[in-house]
């Protein structure tokens, strides 16, 4: 959640208005997807799943991208921003997106490289970055990241969304889960 916020606050000085591209319903996307709505940000999400980019509609996206029946999904995030592109990207797959990431990126546009879900991408196409733009890479928030967060939180009375939960004997149970990619948003294992 902390690295949701760190990209988009922090890093990216998010304004109300702007655009914010999410890959995927995992966790970090989900609270990115939350906390851009409730900034006042215009949030477009991809997913594999119609189902899951319907909920992610009811969670504020005004754009959704399937990526299975659309693979050239950085076109459409383009049409979405009347050719302008995003003013913010939480790139959290990596290697298999980052050049699509940069592609739907605006002029002056923020990249935050969170993850490697694909692997880590070798080198960064410096050359294909749009002018203006910054990449930052973001491993986690700070502590006063994370009490700005929380304060946010309670002001926009957000909660996460939790997929499923599962006891701390069934913890095997939910990496498998979390692998299978059916989830959206958190998964919880109690103590």
């Amino acid at each position: 959640a902390v690295t949701a916020w760190r990209a988009l606050f922090t890093d990216g000085a998010l304004e109300p208005g702007e655009t914010v591209l999410l890959e995927g319903t995992g966790g970090v996307s989900i609270f990115g997807l939350q906390l851009a709505a409730a900034a006042g940000a215009r949030p477009i999400i991809t997913s594999s799943s119609d189902a899951k980019l319907e909920r992610a509609r009811a969670l504020g996206a005004v754009g959704t991208v399937n990526y299975r029946s659309n693979p050239e999904w950085q076109e459409e995030v383009l049409t979405l921003t009347d050719g302008e592109g995003v003013d913010h990207v939480l790139e959290v797959v990596g290697q298999e997106t980052m050049l699509r990431a940069i592609e739907a990126l605006a002029y002056d546009g923020h990249l935050a490289v969170i993850g490697g879900l694909s692997g880590r991408a070798d080198a960064l196409p410096l050359g294909r970055l749009p002018r203006g733009s910054t990449v930052t890479s973001v491993f986690v928030g700070s502590r006063e990241d994370f009490a700005a967060m929380n304060e946010f939180l309670v002001e926009h009375e957000l909660r996460p969304v939790i997929d499923r939960v599962f006891p701390f004997e069934e913890a095997a149970a939910a990496y498998a889960y979390m692998d299978s990619g059916a989830h959206m948003g958190k998964i919880v294992i109690t103590l």
